[in-house]
């Protein structure tokens, strides 16, 4: 359950954000320019956080009453395999280490909805954690480092759980909305696994950086799931997007090679959280 250090919104004394080339981490500094909020956003070419003495350098950095922001990971297009784990792992070992050392105001952890189980029920920030595959061993075992240094030193830690991101800037090029709006626009038609028939929750950038804004302010800690609560087939994703450009884009079907899975959120924790916020509909997006 997430629960607010502060009952109205209070401005972070300073704001650091790690991985600041990532897609989170560019729109959230912008949002907290637009605020008047002050901040510092460090990439890896001023803190390469698989290099052993990233900590002494996090640890110059990172001053008293802090409030930071954790993007930095390798994202499955970078490697899914032992290799890649490993290096996510050293690197939140170097955060760690750098957190030990410092009475950080709050900390805010970028997970991922990868770290849940695919499941007939609606997920909750309650549902227990299954790992899948080694990206989801990765954030689990992330979740839990970050856990345990913050409670050593008492610090609010929010473990944030994005569902499918998507909006203008995204590199990844993940199955979905991105890749289905490059796609209609380059070759004039979106490609489905088998029909389309998966159903996900799609959480506008925006609408992520609005929820971290409030977290911050707030200064939340416990787990919060950054979901909109309804979940579309791909195939009304991609249908909505040929639609939105005119005629002439064509969806098609190709045979699958997996079985169909659903994922459905429940957001009821982050209506009571957060009752001002309302997530845009992919619709106006």
């Amino acid at each position: 359950m997430l629960q607010h250090l502060n009952t109205t919104s209070v401005k972070p004394q300073r704001v650091v954000i790690l991985g600041a080339s990532g897609f989170i981490a560019k729109n959230l500094a912008e949002r907290l320019t637009k605020k008047g909020i002050n901040f510092i956003s460090i990439s890896s070419r001023e803190v390469n956080l698989l290099d052993s003495g990233s900590a002494e350098q996090l640890k110059q950095i990172l001053k008293s009453g802090d409030s930071l922001v954790i993007t930095s990971a390798l994202t499955p297009d970078k490697g899914k395999d032992v290799a890649t784990l490993m290096k996510n792992l050293t690197m939140a070992q170097h955060i760690a280490s750098a957190i030990e050392a410092t009475d950080l105001h709050q900390m805010i952890y970028i997970s991922s909805d990868a770290v849940y189980p695919n499941s007939a029920s609606p997920i909750r920030e309650t549902s227990p954690r299954e790992a899948a595959d080694l990206y989801s061993l990765m954030h689990i075992a992330r979740e839990q480092i970050f856990q345990t240094v913050a409670g050593s030193k008492k610090t609010p830690l929010c473990i944030f759980c994005p569902s499918a991101i998507y909006g203008t800037g995204d590199t990844h090029n993940s199955y979905g909305p991105n890749r289905f709006l490059r796609s209609a626009i380059q070759d004039k038609k979106i490609t489905l696994f088998g029909n389309g028939e998966e159903m996900r929750d799609h959480i506008h950038i925006d609408d992520v950086v609005s929820l971290l804004v409030l977290c911050l302010g707030h200064r939340s800690h416990g787990t919060l799931n950054a979901v909109t609560g309804q979940a579309l087939s791909f195939h009304d994703v991609a249908t909505k997007i040929a639609e939105s450009l005119g005629s002439g884009i064509a969806i098609e079907c190709n045979p699958r090679s997996s079985l169909v899975t659903h994922r459905h959120f429940d957001a009821t924790e982050r209506i009571k959280a957060y009752p001002e916020f309302v997530p845009r509909s992919i619709d106006k997006s």
